[in-house]
């Protein structure tokens, strides 16, 4: 059976890449911009790309706010990428406006220091944390699997969860672990993008897509 997966369109996520990279794996992508297309969709994915209080704005003015967090407290499956990871959680450094707040927990800036500028761009390990549909298996000493380990990064912000146990994958930045992907319920997210990462970025969207299609 096919699942229907619903990118959340609301003017500031790539959604080329990230549909073209489902379609990829064989998933049924559909446009979301309004209720009646979330009705159509078994799974929702929240892309994002620039700042945090335009695109809380953006995502307030589709009129999408709402159904998506009915969605969220029903236990369906939602992944967050990039900025869609950082408007899961309550607030941001970057701006004033509330965000979504499915996921407890703030976003703060990276620390610029030397060696370490800021934005954090290009290409990163992850080191495991806890296990997920995402990253389904703790590793040995922190050290995933070469094959899989590396993603893609652009970002100035990280979010830092309340709750330390929904951190499912971290990064090194300036010698200090930050939040790399998250995962609690049916929410999973990642800082990274995913298809951005060659074959780790798909094998990563595969586990996701088969968590969904192994859902009741």
């Amino acid at each position: 059976m096919t699942h229907a997966i619903g990118l959340i369109d609301y003017g500031m996520g790539n959604l080329h890449s990230v549909q073209r990279a489902f379609e990829r794996l064989g998933a049924t992508v559909l446009a979301v911009a309004d209720q009646a297309a979330i009705d159509r969709c078994d799974a929702l994915v929240l892309p994002g790309v620039g700042s945090f209080d335009p695109a809380m704005e953006r995502l307030h003015g589709s009129g999408l706010v709402a159904p998506m967090v009915q969605w969220c407290a029903a236990g369906r499956p939602l992944l967050g990428i990039c900025l869609g990871l950082q408007l899961l959680f309550e607030a941001s450094d970057e701006g004033q406006a509330p965000g979504l707040g499915l996921l407890q927990g703030r976003v703060t800036a990276l620390p610029s220091s030397p060696g370490h500028l800021v934005p954090h761009m290009g290409w990163a390990p992850l080191l495991a944390g806890e296990p997920s549909p995402l990253w389904p298996a703790a590793v040995p000493n922190g050290v995933p699997d070469a094959a899989d380990a590396w993603m893609y990064f652009v970002h100035s912000y990280a979010a830092v969860p309340s709750a330390p146990r929904c951190v499912t994958a971290q990064v090194a930045f300036a010698g200090t672990p930050i939040t790399a992907a998250v995962w609690q319920g049916a929410i999973g997210a990642c800082q990274f993008h995913p298809e951005k990462s060659g074959l780790a970025g798909q094998h990563l969207l595969q586990r996701w897509l088969a968590w969904v299609a192994s859902r009741p």
